[in-house]
């Protein structure tokens, strides 16, 4: 861009007097360029995420799927293309879990960002291609001492890591730490008694003996059950035992049972260790569901693999459902600066919803949109190294242009 400048002339003036907004319009105007963006993984939320990218975004990306079986990056790639109303490019790749290809190279190369929808045990690796071929990095995975495995790996990174970006952990951190910070200014306080936050994807009906039915990762179940959850009790961040604090909450007048589980917390119980005197995140289920879970785990007592054995046990008797809806609720409680007690409360139940031209499970869209407005953030920042769920602004980012559409304002 060039101008050509003449003494007194009023844009001169205009441009100088206002350059700061002027750089801040060219900056947002040149992040609507194409991107090349890869997705690992061909499982339900990569499909999503494809989607939701090339429907939703001013310029749509170039997209290339890659997967452990080829078939099923190619079956992604099609799906996506089928179902977008917009032209676009997309493209599979073979992706084994161990090592690297030529054809890996040169795709890497040529991204600026890699979205990491597989298992939670391959996110370091995925991340250490990112790191090594300068991408952007988003992830959705629960799994803690992956995470930590990350943040260890990408501290000093060039490009921006944003790790736990979906559901939960991803949107309700946000939400969370969203009332939290709202809560303190408004009632002028610095510390809170209560911190609670919980989601379930849940089926619409439920069946005994188990009351439940997948609609998400089964692996990704039965890890969340069995993997400590760590929490903030009396100020300070601890780990419990996942399943051991059962509750029932009534949430817009339907009863559900809560527990611990792992992974959900995200970074809040290290963000806000001191200001919170208990956080805790929780899974909502039917109630009944919890019950016959204990007594899974209790037949199968100190098993060594214990996460695999329970979730064959599940996947032997519970059904995958594909009508499915996502219950969410997050509070804060504590004293306002007068010494009242005060509690803020915010529920969501989010339905199937029509994308393009395929209607997505709650669970796709509910996952998918938080990772991808991970990447907006990523592609529109000069951002380097970790980002946490706590650092990240939660009032820009759940009125984002991917998240609205799906969860409504906040």
């Amino acid at each position: 861009m060039a101008f050509l400048w003449i003494k007194n002339d009023p844009l001169k003036t205009f441009l100088n007097e206002h350059k700061c907004q002027i750089k801040k319009i060219l900056y947002i105007s040149c992040m609507k360029n194409h991107y090349n963006i890869i997705i690992a993984g061909a499982g339900g939320i990569a499909e999503a995420a494809g989607l939701i990218l090339m429907e939703w975004s001013e310029v749509a990306p170039a997209l290339f799927i890659g997967n452990r079986t080829l078939a099923k990056a190619q079956k992604v790639a099609k799906w996506i293309e089928n179902g977008t109303t917009k032209p676009c490019t997309v493209k599979s790749f073979h992706l084994p879990e161990n090592g690297i290809t030529d054809e890996m190279k040169e795709i890497f190369k040529q991204c600026d960002l890699l979205l990491d929808c597989l298992p939670g045990s391959q996110a370091p690796k995925m991340a250490q291609f990112a790191k090594d071929f300068q991408m952007h990095y988003a992830n959705l995975t629960e799994y803690v001492e992956e995470t930590n495995e990350i943040m260890a790996l990408a501290k000093d990174a060039k490009t921006g890591f944003v790790l736990q970006s979906g559901l939960a952990p991803g949107y309700i951190d946000l939400l969370a730490n969203k009332l939290f910070q709202q809560f303190c200014k408004d009632f002028e306080v610095d510390k809170v008694d209560k911190l609670e936050f919980k989601v379930g994807a849940l089926t619409n009906h439920a069946v005994a003996p188990h009351y439940y039915g997948f609609t998400w990762s089964p692996v990704g179940v039965a890890t969340e059950y069995i993997k400590d959850a760590v929490a903030l009790r009396d100020f300070k961040k601890t780990n419990l035992p996942a399943l051991s604090e059962r509750a029932t909450i009534i949430i817009d007048g339907i009863a559900y049972e809560e527990d611990l589980t792992s992974g959900g917390a995200a970074d809040l119980p290290d963000a806000l260790a001191g200001k919170v005197r208990s956080l805790d995140y929780k899974t909502l289920r039917h109630p009944g569901h919890y019950a016959w879970v204990q007594e899974q785990l209790a037949q199968l007592g100190n098993n060594t693999d214990i996460i695999k054995n329970l979730q064959q046990k599940m996947e032997a008797i519970i059904p995958h459902i594909e009508d499915d809806q996502i219950v969410l609720y997050a509070a804060v409680e504590g004293k306002d600066a007068q010494g009242i007690l005060r509690r803020r409360e915010i529920s969501k139940r989010i339905h199937p919803q029509k994308v393009g031209k395929y209607q997505l499970r709650a669970i796709q869209t509910t996952t998918a949109a938080p990772l991808v407005q991970a990447a907006q953030l990523l592609l529109e920042n000069s951002l380097g190294g970790v980002i946490l769920q706590s650092q990240i602004d939660p009032v820009k980012f759940l009125n984002g242009k991917y998240i609205v559409p799906v969860y409504g304002n906040v």
